[in-house]
């Protein structure tokens, strides 16, 4: 065709532009139609391949001409109706305009080139040609060979994806992260244990080499070189599930930590493959000393134990930094199942852990870590304990760890939550020893109780303390048991404290003196000064007798109404008079009185109204704080809180303890006063109840309405307090008559208790 230019065109600027006819199917009638037909779309550039060649060739059909004004046969609507637009270039067109990817294409082109007969042989034929009968079917050893190497291509592709795709999960398992909490008796031996699981964590630095090189022996000797998991042990593990249905053996420690740490316990295929990966980025991120730290930690050893501490303990009654070789290579031996390997189970079991164990000290040898010399010495197994002595709680123990826990998270400044989680280990100041006596002296007298007098004794409480002068707690009695009864008996501030509290009455009185008339100075007071000491006296204030608000005289009473005329204070604190200290409890002032008592260690709470009652004891304490008011005597004035822990320790560091600190309560010389009357008090109802020359001082209790019977000393600088009473807990808080179930004075229960808990006779 001819192309025409505008107007404003040049005449040599005017070219011609011939293009080849589009191939068509059928006649040449019909190609002309189609041509006709297709208007100006015969201009085609999809290939930018015409050529000048092609423009001037003869042979070229003659297409429309396009003049110079736009226009061709067809008319403006019908272009209008089938707009045309640029055609895009082609994939390889747009290679070839960028000069970078036209290179890269090249190399890969003559790389292409190079593989191609290579391929052209790996490429399998079937049937292959050349070959007869079944080798027909058999790839070529390239073949094998190159598909053998794509097999092991795409396994670690997928092992980096896994890799990659594994995350290693933020939370441990539960019972990998919690622990108990132990309580010890004052000579360090484990007392009672709470929580769920036992274990306990110890850092690496205290767990001794022997001990772990004992496990590393027996479980993975190459621990510090592997990447964290063993290819042959998986391997073997991947075979035995589908050859037996379990994945035994064949764990490095990191796998096995992460098994115990992160997954469960399920023997299958696809646990062991995320074991393995999250065992391989464990070891990227954690040191070895981590990783060894941790599966120590959270590893199962039996008897309900997790962790190398609580193992140690519980086979063998010590902690992990006391092991020696011999007992570590036993311990290594549970880890490959502690049912099997526990001697106590069974002989069959005792077998096992023998060969075990000489095998792993054999194997710690091997690999340098026990020299022969000392191989030598462990002839003879370690016999692991009979039981765990980290007994739960249960009777007594638990009103033990009920005042243990209060105290040390009182003190500790431990909250609940924290408490809660476990790790801590609490040293008591409880006294195995004390504790037993006094358990066993209560027990003894409440089945004498309830053989005497069954109805009466169903009701009864025993309440009892020991305290030493700097405040130690060292054995209380609870009640029966925890589990039946939680109410503590020993802290139970229920009962008056009767005339055991009269007492902290003379020492007011020696204290701070007396005042007998209005405009009269304080009068000193000493243990000679004279006081009426007959029965039913009326208590006098300094403007003449002490009314009630019912109209009636005050009067103090003596037991069994006895009459003893005047009588110094030391002579009546001996013969358990009365009256001369509901007298001087008024001289002295009940104020005075009251903040004596308080000092001494009675809580302000349990503090009776300021009225003449208060020094015949209608004040409330527990046998707990009588034992520390005594103790404050004993202490030569200066008192101490009662407190029941003296360390405890998380996880093997120390957490700062607030303990108490001694206070002056009362001057040295008026407690030395004091508790050389309870001297004589003990000596004049009990000539034969201590050894001669025995420092034993003590006050019985009575109470007004005979609700509850006391019986406080000191021997040898511990204080022990002891209260008999009834409350039908089923009914209300509300004391009863005792009914004689606490004995009588020569006979007293309370005293037969607190004798025989400290060893005196009866």
């Amino acid at each position: 065709m001819q192309l025409k230019a505008l107007g404003s065109f040049k005449a040599e600027e005017t070219v011609q532009l011939r293009v080849p006819p589009q191939p068509t199917a059928g006649t040449e009638n019909e190609r002309s139609e189609a041509s006709e037909a297709s208007g100006i779309s015969g201009i085609s550039g999809t290939e930018g391949e015409s050529s000048s060649a092609e423009a001037s060739s003869p042979e070229a059909p003659s297409a429309g001409r396009i003049r110079g004004d736009g226009k061709t046969g067809r008319s403006a609507r019908s272009r209008n109706r089938n707009p045309r637009k640029a055609p895009r270039p082609s994939l390889r067109s747009r290679i070839a305009a960028d000069p970078r990817l036209a290179s890269l294409l090249g190399v890969l082109a003559v790389q292409a080139a190079r593989l191609a007969p290579y391929a052209r042989r790996a490429k399998p034929e079937y049937p292959r040609p050349g070959r007869t009968g079944w080798r027909r079917w058999l790839p070529s050893w390239r073949q094998w060979l190159g598909g053998t190497a794509a097999g092991f291509g795409l396994s670690g592709f997928l092992l980096v994806v896994a890799y990659a795709a594994t995350d290693i999960p933020d939370d441990l398992n539960s019972y990998a992260t919690q622990q108990d909490n132990v309580y010890f008796w004052a000579d360090g031996t484990p007392m009672a244990r709470t929580g769920w699981v036992q274990r306990q964590e110890m850092p690496l630095r205290d767990i001794p080499e022997d001990v772990r090189w004992a496990v590393l022996a027996a479980e993975n000797e190459n621990f510090y070189n592997d990447p964290g998991i063993s290819v042959m042990g998986i391997t073997r593990a991947v075979l035995r599930t589908f050859g037996q249905g379990d994945t035994q053996g064949g764990s490095t420690i990191t796998q096995q930590y992460v098994k115990n740490a992160y997954l469960n316990q399920d023997q299958t295929v696809r646990r062991k493959f995320t074991e393995a990966m999250i065992a391989l980025k464990l070891d990227n991120r954690m040191s070895k000393e981590e990783i060894l730290e941790s599966y120590l930690n959270t590893s199962w050893f039996g008897r309900g134990t997790y962790g190398i501490q609580r193992a140690a303990q519980a086979y063998y009654g010590k902690d992990v930094s006391e092991l020696d070789a011999s007992e570590a290579a036993f311990l290594a031996s549970l880890l490959k199942g502690a049912g099997l390997y526990d001697p106590t189970l069974s002989g069959a079991n005792r077998d096992r852990a023998e060969e075990r164990w000489a095998w792993t000290l054999d194997r710690m040898v091997d690999i340098g870590k026990l020299s022969r010399a000392e191989r030598a010495t462990y002839k003879k197994f370690p016999e692991p304990l009979k039981s765990n002595p980290l007994y739960s709680t249960g009777e007594q123990s638990d009103y033990l760890v009920e005042l243990a826990s209060q105290y040390a998270k009182k003190s500790g400044a431990i909250s609940d939550k924290e408490f809660d989680l476990g790790g801590y280990q609490i040293y008591t100041t409880f006294d195995k020893e004390r504790e037993k006596r006094l358990t066993d002296v209560v027990t003894k007298a409440r089945k004498k109780a309830l053989k005497d007098d069954p109805k009466t004794a169903r009701t009864v409480h025993y309440g009892a303390a020991s305290v030493a002068a700097d405040g130690r707690i060292l054995a209380v009695h609870g009640g029966p048991d925890h589990r039946k009864q939680g109410y503590n008996e020993s802290n139970a501030t229920t009962v008056p404290a009767g005339t055991a509290f009269t007492p902290f009455v003379y020492a007011a009185g020696l204290q701070h003196g007396v005042r007998t008339t209005r405009d009269g100075g304080t009068t000193p007071v000493t243990g000679e000064s004279l006081y009426d000491g007959d029965d039913d006296v009326p208590v006098r204030t300094p403007e003449g007798p002490y009314w009630d608000r019912s109209g009636r005289k005050v009067a103090a009473s003596n037991d069994g109404d006895e009459s003893y005329g005047q009588i110094s204070l030391r002579r009546a604190m001996a013969l358990s008079a009365n009256t001369p200290f509901m007298q001087l409890g008024m001289d002295t002032g009940l104020d005075k009185v009251r903040a004596t008592a308080v000092a001494s260690g009675l809580l302000p709470s349990s503090i009776g109204a300021r009225v003449p009652a208060l020094s015949m004891g209608s004040s409330t304490p527990s046998a707990i704080r009588m034992a520390g008011g005594y103790a404050t005597f004993a202490a030569d004035g200066e008192h101490t809180e009662p407190y029941s822990v003296r360390r405890i320790t998380r996880n093997g560091a120390r957490i700062p303890l607030d303990l108490p600190e001694p206070r002056r309560a009362v001057r040295a010389d008026v407690a030395q006063e004091v508790t050389s009357a309870l001297e004589d008090c003990f000596r004049e109802a009990h000539p034969d109840g201590a050894p001669d020359g025995a420092e034993v001082a003590g006050k019985p209790g009575t109470t007004e309405k005979d609700t509850a019977s006391w019986y406080v000393g000191t021997y040898e600088a511990v204080s022990t307090a002891v209260v008999v009473y009834r409350i039908d807990l089923a009914e209300s808080l509300e004391p009863l008559p005792l009914k004689g179930i606490a004995g009588t004075a020569g006979d007293s229960v309370p005293y037969g208790i607190w004798s025989g808990a400290l060893g005196l006779p009866g």
